[in-house]
């Protein structure tokens, strides 16, 4: 009996101090196991299922109140493969969509890349899905601007310094 209540007083002292609320459930959910409640109205208690309310009270009996801490969750898997993800980086950086057989395509657009992936991959997104994939593949959305490769300096400078300040002064 003496190990109930220091096991009470443990729990009691953890719920006192955590500002965490998933871990201040979890507490919870053990003393109210060990003060006599059935999962069922522990479940009820934290507004939880059975098998979740279950599964804290079976973590306490394996591993004390470390086994109640919160472990770290991967979240979902990745649509991609490492190496289908390094193909699209590769692809969206070196080439345009043009290149790849997007007909009359010069810039990425989110609409492209989810045609690319579904193409290459058969994989589809959404433009939401495709925007996060890109962020964390390290791209950014930028508005697309075009420089003149082959004009000619002379006319361009010719134009900053003459043209373009006379139709400033038209205006």
């Amino acid at each position: 009996m003496q190990t109930t209540i220091d096991e009470k007083h443990k729990l009691e002292m953890a719920l006192r101090e955590t500002s965490d609320k998933r871990m201040y459930e979890r507490y919870l959910a053990v003393l109210q196991h060990l003060e006599g409640r059935t999962i069922r109205e522990i479940a009820k208690i934290i507004k939880r299922t059975e098998k979740t309310a279950g599964g804290y009270i079976h973590s306490y009996h394996e591993g004390g109140l470390e086994a109640l801490a919160l472990g770290h969750s991967p979240g979902k898997p990745h649509r991609l493969s490492d190496e289908q993800e390094k193909q699209l980086a590769d692809t969206i950086a070196t080439k345009r969509p043009v290149d790849v057989g997007i007909e009359a395509k010069y810039t990425w657009t989110l609409k492209l890349a989810i045609l690319f992936v579904e193409r290459e991959f058969g994989k589809t997104f959404t433009e939401r899905g495709m925007s996060k994939l890109l962020h964390r593949l390290g791209f950014s959305r930028t508005k697309a601007t075009y420089t003149l490769e082959l004009a000619d300096p002379e006319e361009q400078a010719a134009f900053k310094q003459e043209t373009f300040p006379a139709l400033k002064k038209s205006f």
